[in-house]
């Protein structure tokens, strides 16, 4: 069944490369789209265009079919184009013309936008949560380990001295920003786009604002040529967005990594958290990361991806707008999966012990033995230079212990305030 078949014969190997894999996909979509029927159909009666027997009757099929969706063996049968054309062929198979009735005044057009809406909506929630849940692991990580000392790079050169609790709670104020960005793609989704038909609207006295309210939209998309226009630009906003969030997870997994590795050797896992070499039996493997990190770098790419698809379109519908779905949902999934194992493994990180006495370390402290000079009365390009020529005389002696005392520093590493931030950002839970 085709939504859009008007009799003619059309030649398979079209219907084939027009369809591609919107039916492996649309499972995703599925109970989204029931949502919207419901609340469309409930406006059609108040508009008189159902009866409230047929109301009656379809109201309940719609939860049945629902239900159905959430089942782990649901798919789409290879007769139908979509979950579209699915769904009203299952109400017309099971009430007759009823069925029939439930396309009136909306185009697949805006079917595809409600339902794809209302998936971002939900799932962006489930993004913050989880990131919301990873920084209070990181939070609760830095806190327990504030204490640890933890050489800092420029360069990957031993630089200056830095700790345990600045390098997990660094991590955890930076998804923070993410989760400003969450919200602002969460605001631009939440915009109900049901009622624009094919992009211009239609001549029946719909009622917009009731299908708003219905369906939980905090507003509509008004104009009914940008409703149609907001499919592309939802895609590129929440592209970006999840493309920061990937940024800072690949760049933790990334140090993680560096660190787990011999010649670093700052953090170990549990074996049962890492994977071994099939001709080396002593290797313990950090793949749990690197595949967050090569996941986070394919996520990242999919902001140019909508950027090129959707690149000067004109206003109106194309067909190009089918080929955002696929790999938008597949960064979706691929981002909440990331997050949850993340947060899973890092939970069981075990810090070890740095010996900063060792000698690639003796030039940690070189800034704070320059400060200490300063502090003494010297000039800063007075002790720069003393403690320059010491270093390059190899005379220079180490003086470990000096307090850093602002906030944000290693001895005042900020931590309620970071959490008052990220309580200022969140409202999918409350931050201890």
């Amino acid at each position: 069944m085709k939504l859009w078949d008007k009799g003619a014969n059309i030649d398979d190997k079209i219907i084939n490369f027009t369809v591609g894999n919107d039916r492996e996909i649309d499972t995703h979509i599925a109970k989204y789209d029931v949502q919207a029927t419901r609340a469309h159909v409930k406006m059609l009666n108040k508009i008189g265009i159902l009866t409230d027997k047929e109301l009656k009757d379809l109201l309940p099929q719609l939860d049945i079919l629902e239900a159905h969706t959430q089942n782990p063996d649901f798919f789409i049968e290879p007769e139908y184009e979509d979950i579209h054309s699915k769904l009203e062929a299952e109400l017309t198979l099971i009430l007759g013309e009823t069925g029939k009735k439930v396309h009136t005044a909306r185009s697949r057009n805006d079917q595809v936008l409600v339902a794809l809406q209302l998936y971002y909506k939900e799932q962006l929630q489930q993004i913050k949560a989880r990131t919301i849940s990873l920084f209070e692991t990181l939070m609760h990580l830095g806190e327990t380990h504030q204490s640890k000392l933890l050489p800092g790079y420029t360069h990957l050169q031993v630089a200056m001295p830095s700790s345990f609790g600045l390098w997990f709670t660094a991590y955890a104020e930076l998804l923070i920003d993410d989760v400003i960005l969450l919200n602002a793609t969460q605001d631009i989704v939440d915009q109900n786009p049901l009622g624009s038909a094919a992009g211009y609207g239609s001549s029946f006295p719909i009622d917009r604002q009731m299908t708003t309210k219905e369906l939980g939209f905090a507003t509509m998309k008004y104009n009914v040529v940008a409703a149609q226009m907001a499919r592309g630009k939802s895609e590129r906003t929440l592209a970006s967005t999840l493309g920061s969030l990937a940024n800072t997870l690949s760049r933790f997994a990334m140090d993680v990594c560096l660190y787990m590795s011999q010649n670093f050797g700052f953090v170990s896992f549990p074996e049962q958290l890492t994977t071994g070499s099939s001709i080396m039996p002593h290797k313990k493997n950090p793949d749990v990361f690197e595949l967050i990190r090569g996941k986070c770098n394919k996520i990242q790419a999919l902001s140019t991806e909508m950027v090129l698809i959707t690149n000067n379109l004109p206003s109106g519908y194309h067909r190009d707008y089918q080929l955002l779905k696929e790999n938008t949902i597949s960064a979706v999934e691929s981002m909440k999966d990331i997050l949850e194992i993340f947060d899973y493994a890092i939970g069981q990180v075990q810090v070890k012990e740095i010996d900063l006495n060792d000698d690639k370390y003796k030039y940690l402290f070189t800034v704070d033995s320059i400060n200490d000079l300063v502090v003494e009365g010297k000039s800063f390009r007075e002790a720069y230079q003393e403690i320059g020529g010491q270093v390059q005389a190899g005379t220079y002696k180490p003086e470990a212990g000096k307090n850093h005392t602002h906030i944000g520093s290693i001895h005042n590493p900020g931590f309620a305030e970071i959490k008052a931030k990220m309580r200022k950002y969140s409202t999918a839970l409350d931050i201890k």
